[in-house]
């Protein structure tokens, strides 16, 4: 099993496919999964000759349920400290949801010559609770019902959660697929209670403003215009407008989950900017 440790003495579990020459994506998952929800990305550009690299957040999949440490600035560190460990140089950095919100810390402050691009897919930033700054956002009720949820019955809330609103499975017409209902419960359940409660702060309450306004580099912004979960209009256009280099890309009625139920679609426009 593939690991580093970083300094705190935390494990980070991580996968690496593809060849070791090829240009390195790394993944970055959303709340509450793992590195597994990117299999279907993770084997598309493996085989157009990247080199592939996903982790578990920390408490998240099979890396050290700690106790501590479930903010942006710390798993932003863990990321720096898988990257320096794997001396990735020109990599592209991707982040669906929560992990959008980690790339976007982590790009705005790596070291040079370490990112190449990066993207946001149905990412968070630049932040999701209603603020004074941000009155279109989600009220902070909203977040803590999440949390009531969690720790009422957190395996319901899980299966609930998949098979309604994350991939928009409850609209009408859905196709849904009990296979990619399970995935996600089966990923959610392998990580710890405590660090999936204290993320939903994380990943609703980080301002992620100046990070964006910092980034250089050239980032996708990808977005669901029927997102449930990260509504679309306070996500993907303010942050491309945030953006030094940023493009947007909008697709019409795809859910939050979009790059499982539409990833025939995803994958080669991602790819494409990749490549351009």
């Amino acid at each position: 099993m593939s690991t580093v440790t970083t300094e705190d003495g935390t494990t980070i579990f991580y996968k690496d496919w593809g060849p070791r020459d090829g240009q390195p994506i790394v993944f970055h998952h959303g709340w509450p999964l793992s590195g597994d929800d990117w299999d279907n990305q993770m084997l598309y550009f493996a085989q157009q000759g990247y080199r592939v690299i996903a982790h578990d957040r920390r408490g998240h999949g099979r890396s050290s349920q700690t106790a501590d440490g479930h903010d942006m600035d710390t798993y932003a560190a863990d990321v720096a400290a898988l990257t320096d460990a794997l001396d990735l140089r020109n990599a592209i950095h991707i982040g669906h949801s929560t992990g959008g919100g980690e790339v976007a810390r982590y790009v705005a402050r790596a070291k040079a010559g370490r990112v190449a691009k990066a993207a946001l897919i149905s990412a968070v930033p630049p932040i999701m609770v209603q603020t004074d700054a941000n009155p279109e956002g989600l009220p902070l009720s909203v977040f803590d019902e999440l949390r009531a949820t969690l720790a009422a019955n957190r395996a319901q809330f899980y299966a609930d959660f998949a098979s309604g609103p994350f991939y928009g499975f409850n609209r009408p017409g859905a196709k849904v697929s009990q296979g990619v209902i399970d995935n996600w419960w089966r990923q959610g359940m392998m990580g710890a209670a405590n660090a999936h409660y204290l993320c939903i702060k994380a990943f609703s309450e980080t301002d992620f403003t100046e990070d964006l306004k910092q980034i250089e580099v050239p980032t996708l912004v990808a977005h669901g215009t029927d997102d449930q979960i990260v509504p679309y209009g306070d996500a993907a256009p303010k942050s491309v407008k945030l953006l030094k280099n940023g493009t947007l890309r909008s697709y019409e009625g795809y859910p939050h989950g979009m790059l499982a139920t539409n990833a025939d679609q995803l994958n080669p426009d991602i790819l494409a900017f990749f490549k351009g």
